[in-house]
């Protein structure tokens, strides 16, 4: 239950985040949406131990989860836009 679970909450995650900073370069589909979202758990989860938000065995919150996908979103974007141009 705990990768379906993981499935579930990285994919509402990735579309929160992907509502949130909408643009050209963002990944595109369910399974990249998910990708992102979970990614942005594990950003979430370094961030918040980083700022102290998290224990060391706590991981992301969804809110946690939606700042460390924007952070990815960001990135990706970055990489991806300097990619076309």
């Amino acid at each position: 239950m705990g990768i379906l679970w993981t499935i579930i909450v990285g994919f509402v995650v990735g579309i929160v985040a992907k509502f949130i900073m909408p643009g050209r370069n963002e990944p595109q589909g369910f399974i990249l949406t998910t990708i992102l979202g979970i990614i942005g758990m594990f950003v979430g989860t370094y961030l918040g131990q980083l700022v102290g938000w998290y224990g060391p065995n706590d991981g992301a919150r969804f809110i946690g989860g939606v700042v460390g996908a924007c952070v990815v979103l960001l990135i990706y974007g970055m990489i991806a836009g300097r990619r076309t141009a």
